[in-house]
């Protein structure tokens, strides 16, 4: 029971630690930092995403922190079922994440998820910040409801288009912003 206490933890604290990464590090902090560089690139260029060499540079440190600091107040039964979890979540975060920009969905609840993401991307940057959840979003106060999302015509992605317009069973959510007009 412990071990999948533990586990459960670890997924936990994954969806926190991406609220946390991407709202404070990714959009308010001051100035530049190892994150906010390349989160400023991802909203500039919709299709740009970091390099894997960073990413697991970041992984990697906070996988030492965790164990490091787990070690010394728990038996590493609890410690190595948290740390699998986590890093677990932290890879599902980063294969949904590229495919929320570069595949269809597979079901219903990644296009709520998506419209979630793409709010933050294409209306307001400083709410939906989480990816993977809702939740830190409406424990903290910067879940905004989306019924649709207007997307720019110039960062308009693949998968949702047929023949230059936006499929036809993404209609509900997504549209085209072609001018300031169309919003």
């Amino acid at each position: 029971m412990i071990i999948l206490f533990s586990l459960a933890a670890g997924l936990l604290l994954w969806t926190f630690m991406e609220y946390l990464l991407h709202r404070f590090l990714g959009h308010e902090a001051e100035g530049k930092n190892f994150f906010k560089k390349e989160h400023t690139l991802h909203h500039a260029l919709f299709n740009y995403f970091a390099p894997v060499s960073k990413k697991i540079v970041l992984l990697a440190v906070l996988f030492s922190v965790f164990t490091f600091l787990g070690s010394l107040f728990l038996p590493l039964k609890v410690v190595i079922p948290f740390l699998t979890g986590f890093l677990g979540m932290a890879l599902l975060y980063e294969l949904t994440h590229f495919r929320y920009h570069s595949r269809k969905p597979v079901a219903h609840i990644f296009i709520i998820l998506r419209k979630h993401h793409f709010y933050h991307h294409f209306h307001n940057p400083k709410s939906n910040y989480g990816v993977t959840t809702r939740l830190w979003d409406r424990v903290f106060g910067t879940f905004k409801p989306v019924e649709k999302v207007h997307i720019p015509e110039s960062m308009m992605m693949g998968w949702l288009l047929e023949n230059e317009d936006i499929r036809p069973e993404y209609k509900p959510h997504f549209q085209v912003k072609r001018r300031l007009m169309d919003v």
